[in-house]
C-alpha cells in the first residue's frame, strides 16, 4: 500500500510484480539500519563525503536503513510519497518517465555512492520512476531526520546543497550540449561520463559493463535504438572502442573526446 512510509515498514512478505519498494509494505528495511559511520562507503556517499570523525557520531544519531532491491523491481514509483532520499551502495538503477502515450523516457542513471530521489523534495511525491537494473542495495535516509541533522552539521547541510546544485547544472549542460550535437558526439559523451564516474568511485575508466540496454541508452540520448546500434558499430571501426555485449573497452580516450567536441556529421 503506498500509504506506509519507508520510516514505519516492518512486515516482510515477498513483494508483488511491479511493486515498488516505497510504495509495498515488504520493504525490509529494519533488518537492516546502521550509522553512517560503521559504513564502508562512507568516504564516497555523496552527503557524507568530508565528514569529520566527530560529525560522523553526531549523524549516527540518525538511522540510515538499508534495504536490498532485486534487478527488474521498483525502488519507487512515479507518485509514491516522498519520505527519503536514496544512497546507492551497490548495483545500478534507471530514472525513467511514463509519457501520456505510454513511451519511457529514460532521465538519467545512478550508481554507487549518489543521490536518488531528490526530484521528490519539492512536490513531496516521487515524479519519475526508478528500476534497478541489477541487484542492488540502497542506504535510505528519512528526509525530516535529514533536515535536521543538516542543522546539526554545517558541513552536511552544505554538502546537500552542492548535491542539488551539480545536479541542475549537470541537468542543464547536458540539456544544452544534446541540443545541438549530432549523433556521434551525444554516445561520445555519455560513454566518457559513464567512464569518468565509475573512474571518481575506484573503478577502471576504461573497462566496464554497462546495465542499461542500447535502447535505454537512446532514450537518454534522444536517439533511436538503430542509429545507437550504429554509432556503436563505428566507433568500434574506428579503435576508439571495442564492444562484446554489454562490456566496452575504451581504447582511444582522446579520439572520443575529439569527437565530443568537434566531430560534425
Amino acid at each position: 500500500m503506498r500509504s506506509h512510509t519507508l520510516a514505519t515498514i516492518t512486515a516482510y512478505p515477498q513483494r508483488k510484480s511491479g511493486d515498488s519498494v516505497v510504495g509495498s509494505r515488504s520493504a525490509v528495511l529494519a533488518l537492516h539500519s546502521s550509522g553512517c559511520s560503521a559504513c564502508n562507503l562512507r568516504g564516497l556517499c555523496t552527503p557524507c563525503c568530508g565528514l569529520t570523525r566527530a560529525e560522523f557520531d553526531v549523524a549516527d544519531q540518525l538511522d540510515f536503513h538499508r534495504t536490498h532491491v532485486k534487478r527488474g523491481e521498483y525502488l519507487y514509483r512515479s507518485g509514491d510519497p516522498f519520505t527519503c532520499l536514496f544512497a546507492v551502495r551497490s548495483g545500478f538503477f534507471k530514472s525513467f518517465a511514463l509519457s501520456p502515450n505510454t513511451c519511457c523516457q529514460v532521465l538519467g542513471f545512478s550508481m554507487t555512492g549518489e543521490l536518488l530521489g531528490m526530484e521528490g523534495i519539492g512536490p513531496g511525491l516521487h515524479i519519475c520512476n526508478a528500476l534497478a537494473l541489477e541487484d542492488s542495495d540502497v542506504c535510505a535516509m528519512p528526509f525530516v531526520g535529514l533536515q535536521k541533522l543538516a542543522r546539526e552539521i554545517p558541513r552536511l547541510q552544505r554538502q546537500l546543497h552542492k548535491t542539488m546544485g551539480r545536479e541542475i547544472v549537470r541537468n542543464h549542460e547536458e540539456m544544452l550540449r544534446l541540443g545541438s550535437m549530432n549523433s556521434h558526439e551525444r554516445l561520445a559523451m555519455f560513454l566518457l561520463d559513464i567512464s569518468q564516474r565509475f573512474a571518481a568511485r575506484g573503478y577502471s575508466p576504461s573497462e566496464f559493463h554497462l546495465r542499461m540496454t542500447r535502447e535505454d541508452i537512446g532514450s537518454y540520448i534522444g536517439q533511436k535504438l538503430e542509429t545507437v546500434s550504429r554509432t556503436f558499430s563505428k566507433f568500434q571501426q574506428e579503435g576508439l572502442i571495442s564492444v562484446e555485449q554489454k562490456f566496452v573497452r575504451i581504447l582511444d580516450r582522446p579520439g572520443l573526446a575529439r569527437v565530443m567536441n568537434r566531430d560534425r556529421v
